[in-house]
């Protein structure tokens, strides 16, 4: 009987590390598996006449949504808590929701921060952010020599 050695063979603790890495960041993630997400989905388009920026966030009113514009940082946050409390004969159940989140966005110079308009409907709030009515920069210019 003669022993075989074999080369590149990974240990026992790597494969239950992938094992566990696979479980809590891949499919089976309970995060992933709820449909929620730490930061909500946003979608930004670009027009000539400005920006409009969409983010969905269902199950917030209006009055959750706290917007704020610190020189070309738009920030949006929110924050939620709901306590439901029910009694009966011998027992109580009472379960809390605490939801909150942050949402940055860096702003080009050419916008109008004074126009900036935000609205929330049907899980999604919605804001148009307009550029400053300015010259075209791209035009050839002459520079006269001294």
């Amino acid at each position: 009987m003669s022993l075989i050695k074999f080369k590149n063979q990974t240990p026992a603790w790597n494969n239950f590390d992938h094992l566990l890495n696979e479980f809590f960041e891949g499919e089976f993630n309970p995060r992933r598996l709820s449909g929620t997400s730490l930061v909500p989905a946003a979608n930004v388009k670009e027009t000539e006449s400005g920006f409009h920026i969409e983010l969905a966030a269902p199950g917030m009113k209006k009055e959750d949504f706290k917007i704020e514009l610190n020189e070309d940082l738009l920030t949006i946050r929110t924050e939620k808590s709901e306590t439901k409390e029910e009694n009966k004969d011998r027992f109580t159940k009472r379960e809390f929701n605490y939801t909150s989140f942050v949402r940055s966005f860096r702003l080009p110079e050419n916008i109008d921060s004074d126009k900036i308009i935000a609205h929330y409907e049907n899980g999604i709030l919605t804001l148009d952010v307009p550029k400053t009515e300015t010259e075209d920069e791209s035009k050839v210019r002459q520079i006269a020599i001294e």
